[in-house]
């Protein structure tokens, strides 16, 4: 099964085998640039991002991405996009894009 990330706003479109690569892999596939500081382990929070649609698509954020945003005062309807496989069709946005 297939995927469509959409970013804004760029408005560049990626597709993606579902479960295929992290949200931050595809970001960079399209030459999008996105912070991460950690090596993508999900510590450094820098590479949040805003789900604009499909966010009931990808897997609840969880306890530990929640602490890592929290102690690195990062917006909480953020997503670690280190931590998320898209499993369906996503817009999304980066706060300096």
């Amino acid at each position: 099964m297939r995927c469509q990330i959409r970013f804004l706003p760029s408005d560049r479109t990626l597709e993606i085998e579902v479960g295929e690569k992290t949200l931050l892999e595809a970001t960079r596939e399209v030459g999008l640039p996105i912070a991460s500081a950690c090596g993508e382990n999900g510590a450094c929070a820098r590479c949040g991002l805003e789900l604009i649609q499909g966010a009931d698509t990808v897997e609840p954020e969880t306890d530990r991405e929640k602490r890592i945003k929290e102690r690195n005062r990062i917006h909480p309807q953020l997503r670690l996009a280190c931590r998320v496989h898209p499993s369906g069709n996503l817009t999304v946005r980066a706060p300096y894009w």
